[in-house]
């Protein structure tokens, strides 16, 4: 029995959602419909492929196996559309985008300014921590991410895109708001704002700190950048975050930058992809809208 593109979309959909109901959501389809797609998949193959773990689905030994196949089986066929779409001219209007949390204003000011040129387009963007982004990836669905520091395996092949400091935010009237050449270990004896483990922006502060041979004395943890900013701007700690993140909030004089020895940390905002990924040609201009917007040093506040 032939192996049909439906029952690979829905297999992956199930094991990157961990749910039946959720892929069921994801693919406009009923759950017994999705259950129905397993089972003839299940049954084509003579073994089975998905089992229940700690409230989820996962894939036995023979489906871990089988998906990374299905993946790039499915890419494939997408790609293939996709030359053939752009060679009958028709051209795709759908965007998929991943960022990371920190990344997400500025992504959202690029996609305001190019939206003004393509008002049909459909964007889908995705605002995810650093190894959840990672994980969307080896599921080949954006497009492009737009994210820090990329890894260097994977897959993944990246572009710089533009600078991206960390700096030091305080609430307005905290002590230290108006003080220059704030030394780094005083500053570190201040309670500190901080993103949940997962976060790449944590990752970075931490490496940089670690370099620095300092750490933080008191944290408070948050699940956002939004979150961060609120905590600092009431004034429960100071925060590391990227200078874009808090533009508005430092043009609005909600917070402050620190001047702090050994900040900013300098790091980039890169474009990441899949090697040899065909973007569409929606994707493509948006893709060089941004670079060509960045190389002009053009501020997206």
């Amino acid at each position: 029995m032939p192996y049909s593109l439906s029952q690979l979309r829905v297999f992956e959909a199930v094991l990157y959602h961990g749910s039946y109901t959720r892929a069921a959501e994801q693919l406009n389809m009923t759950q017994p419909a999705v259950s129905m797609q397993i089972q003839q998949f299940e049954e084509a193959i003579g073994f089975p492929l998905l089992e229940r773990k700690n409230k989820r689905t996962v894939p036995t030994q023979v489906g871990a196996e089988i998906l990374p196949y299905t993946s790039q089986v499915l890419r494939a066929y997408d790609d293939l559309l996709a030359v053939i779409d752009r060679q009958k001219g028709n051209l795709p209007k759908r965007l998929t985008l991943s960022v990371t949390a920190s990344a997400s204003y500025l992504v959202s000011q690029m996609l305001q300014t190019f939206s003004q040129t393509q008002p049909d387009i459909e964007v889908n963007l995705d605002v995810s921590d650093h190894k959840t982004l990672l994980a969307r990836f080896e599921n080949h669905e954006p497009d492009f991410a737009i994210m820090g520091e990329p890894p260097r395996s994977r897959g993944l092949d990246s572009e710089s895109l533009l600078e991206n400091p960390l700096v030091v935010v305080a609430a307005a009237q905290h002590p230290f708001a108006h003080q220059q050449h704030l030394n780094l270990e005083t500053v570190l004896a201040q309670r500190f704002v901080i993103r949940e483990f997962g976060s790449g922006t944590r990752a970075s502060i931490e490496h940089h700190l670690r370099q620095c041979g300092k750490s933080y004395t008191q944290t408070l943890e948050v699940r956002s950048n939004e979150n961060v900013k609120h905590a600092v701007a009431a004034g429960l700690g100071l925060g590391i975050v990227s200078l874009h993140t808090v533009q508005p909030e430092i043009d609005s004089g909600r917070l402050v930058v620190l001047d702090v020895e050994h900040f900013p940390i300098n790091l980039h905002w890169y474009i990441v992809m899949r090697k040899g990924k065909q973007l569409s040609p929606v994707a493509n201009a948006f893709k060089q809208f941004v670079m060509v917007e960045a190389a002009r040093s053009i501020d997206w506040q």
